[in-house]
């Protein structure tokens, strides 16, 4: 770690503390901002080296998942060795870290799915996928880099290619593993699923614990190996929620009305059932912060969602332009990078107040991360559960590397 006031302006404020918790020179970053990978207790969270903002190479022989232990000046621990380790999540008791080895290649190869205690002990494989998935004649490969966790860490969520490699436009799915039956099936799936981004709700009601919220590309094209050609079409992606037995599929009342449309970022309101986006409008030209609740299907209509559910939470931020954010646990405190991003983003924090209601409320600038706002250098930034500490990515150095921020109030 190496602490960084140099990254501090006129405008911070006082009794702000940046850290870089990263120093190799090669790149490393958090994990994406959605990503459940923080003990509970707030004082551990996962990162990695030799990675970007969106991922790893599967083939690095240097990308390794490292814990940061907070109260330990920020000390860094590998905790996997093996080549292709990829989507990771913390138990929600903070006991363990759930991970995959992704050896798979289209129509073949093997996914390991694996858990370690987060002291590096007891590690075990709980799962190889090796042949076609259960009633399919599906293989998985192009694994998505971000798995999920529901909130009685008895099942995760990650998404995947499941084309053969013969034609192009194949489809992607999203399977949903059973930890303690070691099992794993496939819930959904069809060609506009090509970027799914598959976030658990984090209530403990026992329902709502089934929940995922889920991205749907409508108009992407992609080749015969999964790669991506055009991420979206010109109506732009929609945002559902799907029960993880692949019932109950639901809207979210957010873009396709020809003026806002999605830019690709969502999160879960701490661990209630609300959900925030960040939209972008042609008229006006803004980015703005959108809550909203889950609504019975009626099409891929979004906004025009019948009954749909809405609160515009930067309603009273003057020009809003905002891209990736996310929240504490219990939804209270809320951060966001803001830009204009080709000026030089800022970070920024608020509070929320009446679920469905009211805007975010008390503003605070803290910094400038300095990031190029490059697509390896997305500055993602997100909270510890707490709501205490800050952390976000940054190329600043000429390297990404991983930065942490506190002292900004309780």
């Amino acid at each position: 770690m190496k602490l960084r006031p140099d990254l501090l302006d006129e405008s911070s404020p006082e009794g702000l503390e940046v850290i870089q918790l990263t120093t190799e020179e090669l790149p490393s970053s958090h994990i994406y901002m959605e990503s459940q990978i923080f003990t509970p207790d707030s004082k551990q969270l996962v990162m990695h080296r030799s990675a970007h903002a969106h991922g790893s190479d599967k083939n690095d022989p240097e990308h390794r998942y490292v814990v940061c232990d907070i109260e330990n000046n920020c000390e860094l621990v590998p905790i996997t060795e093996e080549v292709g380790a990829t989507a990771p999540s913390i138990s929600p008791d903070g006991q363990f870290l759930y991970y995959f080895v992704n050896e798979t290649e289209v129509n073949g190869g093997s996914l390991t799915l694996k858990r370690v205690r987060m002291d590096g002990t007891e590690r075990e494989s709980l799962l190889v996928v090796d042949s076609a998935l259960q009633d399919t004649n599906y293989r998985p490969s192009g694994i998505y880099p971000l798995s999920t966790i529901s909130s009685d860490g008895e099942r995760l969520a990650l998404s995947c290619f499941l084309g053969d490699g013969s034609e192009a436009g194949a489809t992607y799915g999203l399977l949903v593993f059973d930890v303690g039956q070691a099992s794993v099936r496939l819930i959904l799936e069809g060609p506009s699923w090509c970027n799914i981004h598959p976030q658990y709700c984090r209530s403990t009601d026992p329902d709502a614990s089934h929940d995922i919220l889920i991205q749907e590309n409508h108009g992407n094209t992609t080749d015969a190996n999964g790669k991506i050609g055009k991420l979206v079409g010109g109506a732009g992606a929609d945002i559902h929620v799907i029960r993880d037995d692949g019932s109950n599929f639901r809207n979210m009342p957010w873009g396709r009305d020809g003026n806002e449309y999605c830019q690709g970022h969502q999160c879960w309101r701490g661990r209630s059932t609300w959900a925030i986006t960040s939209t972008g409008t042609r008229q006006p030209s803004e980015r703005q912060l959108i809550e909203g609740a889950a609504t019975n299907y009626d099409g891929h209509s979004g906004i025009r969602t019948a009954g749909a559910i809405r609160n515009d939470l930067s309603r009273e931020f003057d020009s809003p332009d905002f891209s990736h954010f996310a929240t504490d646990i219990e939804g209270r405190r809320f951060i966001t990078d803001a830009g204009p991003f080709n000026k030089g983003a800022r970070l920024l924090v608020a509070e929320f107040g009446e679920s469905g209601k009211d805007a975010l409320k008390n503003w605070k600038y803290l910094l400038s991360p300095r990031s190029s706002c490059d697509k390896l250098a997305h500055i993602h930034p997100f909270l510890s559960p707490d709501g205490m500490t800050g952390f976000f990515n940054s190329d600043e150095s000429g390297i990404l590397q991983a930065y942490m921020v506190r002292g900004f109030g309780g």
